[in-house]
């Protein structure tokens, strides 16, 4: 077990080999040996022979009692203080040895020492052993005494594991039991809490009703104190509403009511009693002394100033709480609305009171002045201007008195009422039209605000003026429209035309002196350049009003409309006058009806003047107005102003030419496509109605016109006249008849046009058409004639190139040929254009389709 340093210390060292010189002995006393190091189990050499010691014990040593070793290093030092008392009693043993010697004196004496040394010598040699033995022993001993004190160690750590086992499991305990009562604590103290939060909204009752019940309660509402109070009876009515399963929530609820009623009666009395102080103080020194308009101005403005602010801020308890409550019904009113209504009341009476002498006696005073007495406008102009100064400055003050504009515009119409008892009447008994017009331009323009800015936010904190003065719009609006239709059944309706009315070829004769004529028809639906800077129809310039026995009133145009059917003049001026004068709804009604009455009229003009003087000056007649209607029509665009009436004929000369260029001009389908908007300018949206109806009326009367003089050219190859012939029909004389009739009422037709209308692609539009139609009529007679020449068996083909022989029917195109040639329509006279000239291919001739 252990190194044997120790034991050889005893004895002496003996001589090894040199393979034993090779041994390395251990560094640890208590590692065991290894087979590799085994322990040193050699036997010593024989020790010295000693003198053996009678007097030592052959017993082995006493046991030293030693200190416990408590460690390895205790262990270490008994084992070296037990060493060195062996060494000690070795060397003692050696002293009395040597001492003995020289005390043997015979033979006896020396067999006793011979038999004491051998047992000596065998003791001596069992002496290593025997302390080793020892060694051994005691290492035992010890090591069992450190096993036993380790296990009791360990008995003592084991139980005292257990013992801390058993103190968690009880201090575990415990804390589960304090987090218990502490839970318990918190749940206790939050109970606490919330009773005391939920009784605070029933103690407020009793020192609130005591507040509101004293004799100084007036005294109290201009203290802060008091909103306070207020909003604490608002806190204690919503809880008493959120928790209506508490035991004497209704009860309270309904206490807390009345009490929150009583504290806004209280502010309504205070602020009608303020107001009336205020009033009283102003109303006496009016009339103590007499005062200047800025003296005035200073005392009904400035001393109703002075309280507002503190007036505002408690007439705002009872806005704040005048609303709608959860549930309510649509359209109910507000619980405390009425005492809202009520301030509202008091305020307006009282301004009213100091206001309206005022007012009215300024009334009186535009009335009794001799500019505005008689004028209905100037009148309204000066009423109006001294409203808006009024109103403005109440507006103003108002806005200092409340927050709101709850009753603003109630009592604003109210201070406006002695205005409209002076402007009404003199509205409704106006009789001038133009006055009328005048006078409701004066509130559009002034007054009321444009729509245009639609971009723009509204200004809430803006005076919305044009809603108080907008009953005297609608008054004059009213009167407006009555006088419109008083001139519409007068004048348009029931007109009986005069006999310089209905002498219209007389009268284009007498016109067409002064009016510019063009040089020619032009080439290609394009004009001269004389006259290309503008349409021959010249155009009207701004209308000037002309005052005739006070009543009536005409344009003094030149020379568009000025020549034209009184009928027609008067529906123009009246649609000019009421445009944006009145409401959309309105003018589309009356504007229908003023062009539905003015086609009857010219229906009516045009047979008198068909039975007068011919069918051919009645069509172009009715034509004419009708396009001058339709291009009127079109000239109330939006940007129409009524004091800048202007009207632009440019439309009206290219529509036929367009309808020309394009051909079908006898296809319903197409005519109405092209007339009713495919070519003509669009017609503002609140004329559809009397623009389809005014559509229809002109495509009529262009296909009368048309079709007459076709007829009237074709007559000698009309069906008609070759079944009343019968076989001894003559195509080839037939064919001589109608070439004369055509080359002599040619120029008839351009004569006519030329008395009519001005606009040269008008005219070849219409002569063209009427080509149209004779070359639709001759390709029918000539199927025919080719058929009954097949059937007879006789007759030559015509030659397709080449003039025309006289002996011979002439073909379809060789007809369509020649009448180009005597219509001459688009060919007739020259064109010049900047820096080019015109081609052959840009001269369209007509086809028997009627297109160019």
């Amino acid at each position: 077990m252990y190194e044997d340093a120790w034991f050889n210390s005893f004895t002496s060292k003996p001589k090894q080999t040199a393979e034993k010189s090779k041994h390395r002995r251990r560094e640890s006393l208590l590692k065991q040996p290894t087979e590799a190091n085994q322990a040193d189990v050699e036997a010593v050499e024989a020790i010295a022979e000693s003198i053996e010691n009678p007097g030592r014990p052959k017993s082995p040593p006493p046991a030293t009692v030693a200190r416990r070793a408590k460690s390895y290093s205790d262990f270490y030092d008994v084992v070296r203080a037990h060493i060195k008392k062996e060494r000690r009693l070795q060397l003692e043993k050696e002293k009395l040895h040597k001492r003995s010697q020289g005390k043997l004196r015979n033979d006896l004496q020396f067999g006793e020492w011979y038999n004491g040394l051998s047992e000596e010598l065998q003791d001596a040699s069992h002496e290593d052993y025997q302390l080793y033995h020892d060694q051994l022993r005691l290492s035992e001993q010890h090591l069992d005494s450190l096993l036993d004190e380790t296990t009791s160690t360990l008995d003592l750590l084991s139980s005292l594991s257990n013992s801390f086992k058993a103190v968690e499991v009880q201090t575990t305990a415990f804390r589960a039991q304090c987090e218990g009562l502490l839970a318990d604590q918190r749940r206790i103290t939050q109970l606490a809490d919330d009773i005391g939060d939920n009784l605070q909204y029933y103690t407020y009752l009793e020192p609130i009703t005591r507040r509101l019940n004293a004799p100084s309660a007036s005294n109290f509402v201009r203290s802060k104190e008091y909103s306070e109070m207020l909003a604490n009876l608002d806190s204690c009515l919503e809880y008493m509403q959120e928790h209506p399963g508490q035991r004497e929530a209704s009860t309270y609820k309904s206490r807390y009511r009345l009490l929150l009623t009583r504290a806004l009666t209280l502010i309504r009395v205070h602020f009608t009693n303020t107001l009336r102080e205020i009033a009283a103080d102003v109303a006496k020194r009016i009339a103590d002394r007499q005062l200047n308009e800025t003296t005035m101005s200073a005392l009904l403005y400035a001393k109703f100033r002075v309280g507002a602010a503190e007036l505002k801020e408690t007439g705002l308890e009872i806005q704040k709480r005048a609303v709608h409550s959860a549930g309510a019904e649509p359209g109910a009113e507000a619980e405390y609305q009425s005492l809202m209504n009520e301030l509202y009341q008091s305020y307006s009476t009282t301004r009213g009171r100091l206001i309206l002498p005022i007012i009215a006696k300024k009334m009186a005073e535009i009335a009794m002045a001799p500019s505005t007495s008689k004028d209905v406008v100037a009148f309204a102009r000066s009423s109006i201007g001294f409203m808006r100064g009024i109103c403005f400055d109440e507006y103003d003050l108002w806005k200092e008195w409340f927050a709101t504009d709850g009753g603003l515009y109630d009592f604003l119409e109210a201070m406006c009422e002695p205005m409209y008892d002076y402007l009404r009447p003199r509205t409704i008994h106006e009789n001038q039209l133009l006055k009328l017009c005048e006078l409701c331009t004066l509130i559009h323009t002034r007054y009321m605000e444009e729509d245009d800015d639609d971009d723009e936010p509204i200004d809430l904190n803006r005076l919305d003026f044009p809603h108080l003065i907008h009953t005297a719009l609608e008054d004059a609006q009213t009167r407006l429209v009555f006088l419109a239709l008083n001139v519409l059944r007068d004048d348009i309706e029931y007109y009986k035309p005069k006999a310089e009315d209905l002498d219209y070829p007389a009268r284009n004769r007498q016109s067409s002196v002064t009016a510019a004529k063009p040089n020619g028809p032009v080439l290609s639906g394009r004009r001269d350049r004389k006259t290309s800077n503008g349409p021959l129809t010249p155009l009207p310039k701004d209308p000037t009003i002309v005052e005739e026995d006070g009543l009536e009133t005409r344009f003094n145009f030149e020379p568009a409309l000025q020549d034209c059917y009184p009928t027609l003049r008067k529906a123009i001026w009246l649609l000019s006058r009421i445009y944006r004068l009145v409401n959309s709804t309105v003018f589309d009604d009356l504007a229908h009806q003023i062009v539905h009455q003015t086609t009857l009229s010219l229906h009516t003009a045009s047979t008198q003047i068909s039975s007068k003087a011919s069918p051919t000056d009645a069509h172009l007649f009715l034509m004419k107005h009708l396009l001058l209607l339709k291009q009127q029509i079109v000239a109330f665009d939006i940007e129409f102003v009524t004091p800048e009436v202007s009207f632009d004929f440019s439309n009206v000369t290219s529509t036929f030419w367009e309808l020309r260029e394009r051909g079908g001009l006898f296809n319903p389908t197409n005519l109405m496509r092209l007339v009713g908007g495919g070519l003509m300018p669009r017609v503002v949206e609140n004329m559809l109605d009397a623009k389809v109806e005014l559509d229809g009326r002109l495509r009529t009367v262009i296909n009368d016109f048309t079709n007459a003089f076709a007829n009237r050219m074709t007559v000698a190859i009309a069906a008609p006249t070759i079944s009343k012939q019968g076989p001894q029909f003559n195509g080839i004389a037939a064919l001589k008849s109608l070439r004369e009739q055509v080359e002599k009422d040619v120029p008839f037709l351009r004569k006519k046009l030329d008395e009519y209308l001005d606009d040269p692609r008008t005219k070849e539009t219409l002569v063209g058409a009427v080509q149209d139609q004779i070359l639709q009529c001759y390709d029918e007679f000539y199927v025919k004639e080719k058929v009954r020449k097949g059937v007879n068996g006789g007759g030559k083909a015509a030659s397709t190139k080449g003039k025309g022989r006289d002996d011979e029917v002439w073909d379809a195109d060789m007809f369509a040929e020649w009448a180009v040639g005597v219509f001459k329509v688009g060919r007739v006279g020259s064109r010049e254009e900047e820096g080019e000239d015109e081609d052959e291919g840009s001269v369209s001739d007509v086809s028997r389709s009627g297109s160019t």
